[in-house]
């Protein structure tokens, strides 16, 4: 009897570190790498990335459990601005350890939920299982110190390319600034356009930085005018009006 009970508490060690990521292969890709790839099971049907998302941009949140207030009240606001996001060419996606069959009846739940007065918004983006943490492995988003099994709020903004270009961590008690990722992508599709840089709190419209001196004497004896477009800050920053 003691022989069975040992073989079954062994089994079940086995199948829990089996399911669990070892600590040595979680790595958070860095910024400026190529975005890990990925096929997984999601709402809206199998999912390859980046293979599926063309040369869209693409955001990847990572949050710790369907159904608790805060994961709800980031999910909801998302759907709100899902059209801000498109005329981004931003696809949006959602990861979590929770089943594939907890992820639709959470969407089914929100999809009937007014939030701040908002009308309910039907979540058109996929929400992607990933029970057996194959995705957190690749992408970090499960930190030991604080949970073994719930992911921690993660964002990775990926551009066109598939390369990683923004990366955000946040605890579980606090709640995503979705205005925010709103405002880096426009900030980075900006300064890859432009070639220009963005200050601190720019927004949309604000004066950018020009990464270098904007006009020669020679240009500006030959074009006056030209000076009227940018401004200095000391010697360290020099600025383009929009």
């Amino acid at each position: 009897m003691k022989k069975y009970m040992f073989i079954s508490m062994f089994l079940c060690f086995l199948l829990a570190a089996l399911n669990l990521p070892a600590e040595d292969s979680v790595r958070i890709p860095l910024i400026g790498e190529k975005a890990p790839s990925f096929t997984a099971q999601s709402t809206q049907g199998l999912i390859e990335f980046p293979r599926d998302f063309g040369r869209n941009w693409k955001i990847i949140f990572s949050h710790p459990r369907d159904f608790t207030p805060v994961c709800s009240s980031e999910i909801m606001v998302l759907a709100q601005m899902q059209k801000d996001f498109e005329d981004l060419g931003v696809k949006l996606m959602v990861i979590s350890s929770d089943t594939l069959m907890q992820h639709h009846n959470w969407v089914e739940a929100m999809n009937e939920l007014r939030y701040k007065d908002q009308a309910p918004a039907k979540i058109n983006f996929p929400l992607i299982e990933d029970n057996r943490y194959v995705i957190a492995r690749k992408y970090g988003m499960l930190h030991r110190p604080v949970s073994t099994s719930e992911f921690v709020r993660g964002v990775f903004v990926i551009d066109g390319k598939n390369i990683v270009r923004a990366v955000f961590f946040y605890p579980h008690s606090i709640g995503r600034n979705m205005d925010e990722i709103k405002r880096t992508v426009m900030a980075l599709q900006t300064t890859d356009k432009e070639k220009v840089y963005t200050p601190a709190n720019w927004h949309p419209g604000d004066d950018v930085l020009v990464p270098y001196f904007p006009y020669t004497d020679k240009e500006l004896k030959e074009n006056p005018s030209i000076a009227d477009r940018f401004y200095n800050v000391g010697h360290l920053m020099h600025f383009r009006k929009e």
